[in-house]
């Protein structure tokens, strides 16, 4: 809040301070594949992602330590664990997805970020929007499934 005089009267004046995303870019077809402004988007969505992770895996923790309380109806108590095996279950997949995170930054510093390791060939830039952490192309991710299957079936 802002105080203004004029003309002998005080004015009092909200000022709202907007913060706007110092770079509000989005990665295009338009441009090379995987330059150095694409790796910047990239590198900072997946340190996001893990920060965001992290903090939940936080607020996980501090919520587990409160809940060491000891229900004495039976029913409270499975219920309790039941919510805590899940909720460790759930830690413990981000932690794997954490590891992911982490391998995909070091293939932005490598220079293989993007790329798919079984072809070679870019993996596509709305597959990396919806999944960073992506390794193979749709193409070699759909082939790799069918053979999953296969052997699922055997």
């Amino acid at each position: 809040m802002s105080e203004c005089v004029d003309g002998g009267v005080s004015v009092k004046m909200q000022t709202t301070t907007v913060l706007v995303k110092a770079d509000d870019y989005r990665p295009s077809e338009d441009e090379e594949f995987m330059n150095e402004r694409q790796l910047a988007y990239f590198k900072q969505k997946l340190l996001d992602w893990k920060d965001d992770i992290l903090r939940e895996s936080r607020e996980t923790v501090t919520h587990l330590q409160k809940e060491t309380e000891n229900h004495p109806d039976l029913a409270d108590r499975a219920s309790s664990e039941t919510d805590r095996a899940l909720e460790l279950r759930t830690r413990d997949r981000q932690r794997k997805l954490i590891s992911k995170i982490d391998e995909a930054l070091r293939r932005i510093e490598d220079g293989s970020y993007g790329y798919c390791e079984e072809t070679g060939e870019p993996i596509g830039l709305a597959r990396l929007a919806a999944r960073p952490i992506a390794t193979l192309s749709l193409e070699a991710q759909e082939r790799h499934e069918r053979r999953e299957r296969v052997h699922r079936d055997d």
